[in-house]
């Protein structure tokens, strides 16, 4: 897809994630999850 606005022309594709690189993006998403409820536990919203 091309999207031509005033003289800039602004070109999008689907980019193709290797195997590797999705499992390793899924293990960097639940490492940061559980250190984010670990921070929460420490830290309490009064």
């Amino acid at each position: 897809m091309t999207l031509h606005i005033f003289s800039l022309s602004i070109t999008i594709t689907k980019r193709e994630i290797s195997l590797e690189k999705a499992l390793h993006n899924e293990q960097v998403k639940k490492i940061f999850e559980e250190n984010r409820r670990k921070l929460d536990s420490y830290i309490r919203p009064y």
